[in-house]
């Protein structure tokens, strides 16, 4: 994994409450789930930059309305066809 730099204003840090640590968090985790969302990362990749496990990441980004599959119409349609023939 390589490191990157970003600047941010002053105020921001003042405005979550002069944390670095949380800013630093909430930064890794909105990155990484814009990702994961564009497609460019996978959950556990994503969950790797927030140093979260990867069931609470995919918790995380579906509270922030991030859809966590990509499952089209057809497809759910064939697994209930298939359950119903069991």
């Amino acid at each position: 994994m390589f490191k990157l730099s970003i600047d941010l204003p002053d105020s921001l840090l003042i405005s979550m409450g002069g944390s670095l640590e949380r800013v630093t968090e909430e930064s890794n985790l909105l990155l990484a789930s814009q990702l994961f969302a564009k497609g460019y990362i996978t959950s556990g990749q994503a969950a790797k930059i927030c140093h979260l496990g990867r069931v609470e990441f995919l918790l995380s980004v579906s509270k922030m309305g991030i859809p966590v599959a990509d499952i089209e119409r057809d497809e759910i349609d064939n697994e209930f066809a298939d359950l119903k023939k069991l």
